[in-house]
């Protein structure tokens, strides 16, 4: 092994002991390298000394050479050693290496590349530009905008590019990159992850930074893409790539203004680093910080010092594997000082603190050395990034990167001459193998095999690897040390929902938390209420609106009310359709029961009443008031109180139609009954003159065809009605919102007006003919019962209209039962109570002697005075005053 130095005096910027006071600005770079010779050489990129320089490469500050990168490089050279020594593998072929330290320079980086895919040594020895081979394979870059830029370049000349750290999705993009791998996922997979996380601790309302560059640009536009599917971001940020303290202070600024709990950060740690320094300088705390596999494992930004703002935090890291012997090569590192092998020695002295004489001597012999190296130093003793083999991650994607390369060559040497795949169907000249013909028909993507851990190496269409992850945790230690704990693992292909698998009892969240944090714009709007976006503000920023009445939510963060169905209702925390309270008159209720129990009692008194003038229907009472037509009254009654029975209950198609039909039929006969019996005692006793014949005219065939005819009218009324638009059961959820009310929509409008109509003309008609009778002589006055009982009827039915119409649900049917029932009782009462009370209570004038007066003279109408003497009173056939018993007797 011999070592390519960086010649110092050339790029003082990545020497540590430079006399920084007597800088000046380079003619030449010159390359830190580590270099063996093979058969078959590999390139490699790596950062070792984190210095951002910038732009006008002033180099005014000294470079920080770190361990634990070194690592990376180590394990390259492992790797190569470790195929050199198998002899199954690539036999009889040896593979060396030339790689480069690019010092977090851009313009360094490209310089490398260049320099390795040319033949001359980017290095400045003291005696000689000695020519080294090209390589064959880059393995690097560790930056994704270094690696665009790299790619580009290698790609015109076929050189494949396999990097274990650029993770832009952008160089996913084989029209751009048609020769770039990778053994780390892309940021797509990466950001996918953090969503992941995101949602399932239902955090929408974040922050998010990045750097200034390919991978943190990206990777924020992604993450936008993903969260706007869920959530908003609060804010977005980028980090500048050098020391621009103004531009650092606002994001301060910016952090600390907004309510995002949340932030998500893309960058690498030494971008970073910055940032964190002034968020702790700040004491900013109660912010869970979501790290990139950049940063996320960092033991620079990892410590004890940044815990209290940066403890808990949640990072996605790359697979921690241990690759067997590799801890051991670490150790068994040894210095040779040679003014060719500095960085070999530049990693001895900042490991150990000290200076191998002849550095100093060599560069500046003023310097003052507190220790001296010898060389002899135990690396185990050390306690380093370097010696720290507890979280190697990305040295696992540096081994798997040169085994991906080592695979593709030896494919090529299986190759068999007249099948290859070259022109005449050829086979590559290993010994002199060309860079395109390592990345011809895509030799990488047809890479399949399983290492020495038992994983499994491929790469799909466009160069990435399998995405899986680890998600780590920041946590304190028992010694007081920040230790990054794996609490989980995010698997692409374990399937949709399935690729997050977290443990959540072992996350330590921020003590300023305690517990699980929230991170929202609004809280969430809990069900029975929707959200209203605020104007101006993203969609996250809401407020909570009740659903109205009738409306319902049942998911939180609903963004509209559902209406319920026509028989559903919304509860009071209008979070569910409740089934609507179905309302009608039923003989359960009170007020039915009541109803009911009054028309039973109404019917049953007009049985009684008719069992008496049954019983007593040859007094004279009896025979004074027409008799047939008070028992066919008495029967239209008790239909009246029966009738209202119709209307309690569950409205069926039977009984809508039934209680307008019985109710209208048998009021018109009742009422019909009346007016006849009306007429009959005006033609009674208008006869003035004795002998008079009117009543021949109005005898009983004529009574009964004036009842029959009334009453065939309103049934014709109610067969028209009934043919064309009858009563129907309907549910009415009009009146109130949250009933249903049971009720019988009376169909046509007109039918209904029609038959109430009817019956109040025959009312009107019987109350006008009574009116004019009510002077007659008293004992015969059966008008002035009609007149009373008429009056009754006309005023429960008129004041009913108001009542109905201003009774909401059950109580419109039980106003109107009531009307049914005041009127039949009205008439009931006025009609037959005085002849009961009579005929019951006072036999003695229920004789012909106290009907008919005893010599009373009594007048009529018109003024002319007659008697009836009691003698003539003992014949009813005999005519002595004009009024024959005949006469008198039709008056029943």
């Amino acid at each position: 092994n011999f070592f390519c130095p960086c010649d110092w005096n050339v790029l003082p910027g990545c020497r540590e002991n430079s006399p920084y006071s007597s800088l000046q600005r380079p003619l030449k770079f010159a390359l830190n390298g580590l270099f063996k010779r093979g058969d078959i050489m590999l390139g490699g990129t790596f950062i070792k000394n984190f210095k951002t320089i910038p732009p006008d490469l002033s180099f005014t500050s000294k470079p920080n050479f770190e361990l634990s990168v070194f690592q990376r490089a180590q394990t390259m050279i492992f790797a190569i050693e470790e195929i050199n020594r198998d002899e199954s593998f690539l036999p009889n072929i040896s593979l060396g290496y030339r790689l480069y330290d690019n010092c977090n320079s851009l313009p360094m980086g490209l310089r490398a590349t260049v320099s390795l895919i040319s033949s001359l040594s980017d290095t400045f020895t003291e005696n000689n530009c000695n020519e080294v081979p090209p390589v064959l394979a880059i393995v690097g870059d560790p930056i994704s905008s270094h690696s665009i830029a790299s790619s580009r370049i290698l790609s015109l000349f076929r050189v494949p590019m396999v990097s274990y750290f650029s993770t832009c999705s952008c160089l996913s993009n084989r029209k751009e990159f048609p020769t770039f791998f990778r053994t780390i996922p892309n940021d797509d997979f990466q950001v996918k992850a953090m969503v992941e996380i995101i949602k399932y601790y239902k955090w929408t309302w974040v922050g998010a930074v990045g750097t200034d560059d390919d991978y943190g640009q990206n990777a924020l536009k992604a993450l936008h893409e993903q969260v706007k599917m869920f959530g908003c971001i609060s804010f977005s940020e980028t980090i500048p790539r050098f020391n621009d303290k103004s531009k650092v202070e606002q994001i301060i600024t910016i952090i600390k203004q907004s309510s995002a709990k949340v932030i998500v950060a893309f960058a690498s740690e030494a971008e970073l680093l910055t940032l964190v320094k002034e968020v702790v300088r700040q004491n900013i705390t109660g912010r869970q910080w979501i790290a990139s596999e950049s940063w996320s494992t960092s033991s620079l930004l990892a410590t004890k010092e940044n815990f209290r703002s940066f403890g808990g935090t949640i990072g996605i890291a790359i697979r921690r594997v241990q690759i067997p012997g590799l801890e051991n090569f670490f150790f068994q590192v040894q210095p040779k000082f040679d003014p060719n092998n500095n960085l070999l020695i530049q990693f001895w002295e900042t490991l150990f603190e000290c200076r191998f004489p002849e550095n100093v001597t060599q560069n500046n012999s003023s310097l003052v050395v507190s220790k001296v190296c010898t060389g002899l130093e135990d690396i185990k003793s050390t306690k380093s990034g370097y010696t720290d083999t507890s979280d190697m991650r990305a040295v696992y994607n540096v081994y798997k990167a040169v085994y991906a390369i080592a695979h593709a060559l030896h494919d090529l040497m299986s190759c068999k001459e007249g099948s290859g795949p070259f022109t005449n169907r050829h086979c590559a000249d290993i010994k002199n193998l060309q860079p395109w013909q390592l990345s011809f028909l895509k030799h990488f993507t047809l890479i399949n095999f399983t290492n020495k851990l038992g994983e499994k190496i491929t790469f799909d269409e466009n160069g990435d690897p399998p995405a899986v992850y680890d998600i780590v945790n920041w946590q304190l230690d028992a010694d007081g040390s920040v230790k990054i704990k794996n609490i989980g693992l995010f698997d692409e292909s374990a399937g949709v929902g399935k690729e997050l698998d977290l443990n959540k009892e072992s996350i330590f969240w921020n003590p300023t938390f305690g517990s699980i944090p929230e991170s929202v714009c609004s809280n969430s709007c809990l069900p029975g209420t929707r959200k209203a976006t605020r104007k101006g503000e993203p969609v996250c920023c809401f407020d909570c609106i009740s659903c109205a009445e009738g409306e319902i939510s049942s998911e939180t963060d609903s963004i509209e009310c559902i209406k319920c169905p026509s028989d559903f209702w919304s509860n009071s925390p209008r979070n569910q359709c409740i089934l609507k309270d179905i309302e009608f008159l039923s003989y359960e209720d009170v007020m039915g029961i009541a109803l009911s129990t009054t028309a039973l009692s109404g019917s049953a008194l007009s049985f009684i009443i008719f069992i008496v003038f049954f019983h007593y229907r040859n007094t004279p009472v009896v025979k004074a008031n027409n008799s047939e037509l008070s028992f066919l009254l008495l029967v239209s009654l008790a239909l009246c109180f029966l009738c209202s029975l119709c209307f309690i209950g569950k409205p069926t198609s039977l009984n809508c139609m039934l209680r307008h039909v019985v109710f209208g039929i048998s009021f018109v006969l009742a009422i019909s009954c009346i007016l006849v019996k009306t007429i009959v005692v005006i033609m009674a006793f208008k006869a003035t003159l004795p002998g008079n014949n009117m009543m021949k005219w109005f005898g009983v065939a004529q009574q009964r065809t004036t009842v029959f005819l009334f009453t065939v009218i309103q049934a014709i009324i109610c067969l028209i009605w009934l043919s064309l638009s009858p009563p129907v059961p309907n549910k009415n959820s009009k009146y109130q919102n949250g009933k249903i009310i049971f009720e019988c929509d009376i169909g046509s409008t007109a039918g209904f007006t029609c038959l109430l109509g009817y019956i109040g003309f025959l009312a009107c008609v019987c109350f006008a003919i009574a009116f004019l009778a009510r002077n007659l002589p008293d004992t015969f006055n059966e008008a002035k019962f009609i007149t009373f009982s008429m009056l009754i009827f006309c005023t429960v039915w008129i004041t009913f209209i108001p009542a109905y119409i201003s009774s909401p649900g059950k109580h419109t049917v039980a106003v109107e039962v009531f009307a049914i029932l005041a009127s039949s009782f009205g008439l009931l009462f006025a009609i037959f109570a005085p002849k009961c009370i009579v005929i019951l209570f006072k036999p003695e004038l229920n004789t012909k002697k106290a009907l008919m007066g005893k010599g009373t003279n009594r007048k009529s109408k018109n003024g002319n005075f007659f008697s009836v003497p009691s003698d003539l009173c003992r014949d009813e056939k005999s005519w002595r005053v004009g009024v024959s018993w005949e006469s008198f007797h039709l008056i029943k």
